[in-house]
């Protein structure tokens, strides 16, 4: 293109639908490993937090006795 060729609206969406279409293609290809990825790292996360949870509870808890006299 020369400096005095002028850019239209239909050059700039033409452009930006192709820009656009790689990015989405690219997504779609990706979207199954994104999944498995976020439910595994969701699952070691809940698995974590549980194991925490549990040794910060026995950790607060009292054994209480109680004896009758």
């Amino acid at each position: 293109m020369s400096a005095t060729t002028k850019i239209t609206r239909d050059d700039l969406e033409a452009k930006l639908r192709e820009i656009v279409g790689e990015v989405d293609e690219r997504v779609e290809e990706a979207r199954p490993s994104i999944i498995a990825g976020a439910v595994v790292v969701l699952a070691v996360v809940g698995l974590l937090a549980y194991l925490l949870g549990r040794r910060s509870g026995r950790v607060r808890s009292a054994v209480v006795e109680i004896r009758r006299v």
